[in-house]
């Protein structure tokens, strides 16, 4: 069943979801091996008076990848607004508070009941494993449910929200006193998920069950590609993921990049230098932003 290989890589599609650690989590976890120094893509787009930056990130890391370089650090230090997917990434209230209201709801079946009998065991044996009491899970949305198995999950392999590149971005920025720009808003991002059909919601919450082991493997191979730029390696992880669901795929990447796309075609009109920092694989393949910004006759330059 082709659902087992999409747990692993998940994390791409959701890591289309720039709040893939916003809920809490329990206790300490395993530490996934520290990679080798990485550069991950990093891009521009530029005319007489105005500079765009396009940076792919992992919005969850190890603890010890260093990715900043050089060429980063030159291009960050140059721009005088930052965009990141939620601008307030950092506000855990918010993001937290956004989450309960989006996610949660009175009289839905028993988790356990929403996915087809093969996968109970292993939906059961994920909430056992979680920390969370089972029936907490009984609240939540589908997509809410699987949003917090799958967190766990990355914090279980040693990936943390906290040292995603975003979160140190944001904290490098605000100590320069700037304040720090969203594409969309933490309600917004929830909501992508909520609007998902019934049956994509099933698929994402088996998904988040079903061989949580494998991911370990998974993320070390979809790392790897970030780390070394290989934006066709990433390309293929959200893609192989994506195929899964044509209506994940529309929802969490091509509608939002179009979206983006648009708002900087519309942002090389006033001058000034922008760094724009968000999931890698908004960056790659034929639905990316680059992509979209090169049918506008904007021409991503690649500098890293």
């Amino acid at each position: 069943m082709l659902v087992r290989k999409w747990f692993g890589r998940i994390a791409g599609a959701v890591a289309a979801i720039g709040l893939v650690g916003a809920a809490p989590l329990p206790g300490p976890v395993a530490q996934v091996a520290a990679p080798q120094r990485a550069h991950p893509g990093l891009w521009k787009v530029q005319d007489k008076d105005t500079t765009v930056y396009l940076f792919g990130t992992i919005h969850a890391l190890p603890d010890d990848v260093a990715w900043r370089t050089p060429a980063f650090d030159k291009a960050f230090a140059s721009a005088d607004q930052l965009m990141i997917e939620v601008g307030n990434i950092d506000d855990q209230q918010a993001v937290a508070g956004a989450l309960m209201k989006a996610g949660m709801a009175e009289g839905l079946p028993p988790v356990v009941e929403r996915v087809p009998e093969a996968n109970r065991a292993a939906l059961k044996a994920a909430i056992d494993e979680s920390g969370y009491p089972p029936a907490m899970f009984d609240r939540m949305k589908s997509w809410m449910a699987g949003l917090v198995l799958l967190t766990v999950e990355l914090k279980r392999i040693g990936l943390s929200a906290d040292k995603g590149a975003e979160r140190r971005l944001v904290a490098d920025w605000k100590a320069r006193g700037k304040a720090v720009e969203g594409f969309e808003t933490a309600e917004q991002q929830f909501g992508f998920l909520d609007s998902l059909s019934p049956d994509a919601q099933t698929k994402f919450l088996i998904a988040a069950a079903d061989k949580p082991g494998e991911a370990k493997a998974q993320f070390a191979a979809m790392l790897k590609a970030w780390e070394m730029g290989d934006v066709a390696g990433i390309a293929r992880t959200f893609d192989d993921e994506t195929m899964m669901s044509a209506e994940l795929r529309d929802t969490l990447m091509k509608r939002r990049n179009a979206r983006w796309a648009e708002w900087l075609a519309a942002r090389m009109q006033k001058p000034g230098t922008v760094f724009v920092a968000v999931g890698a694989g908004h960056l790659a393949g034929a639905d990316s932003v680059l992509a979209m910004l090169a049918a506008k006759g904007l021409k991503p330059v690649r500098v890293q």
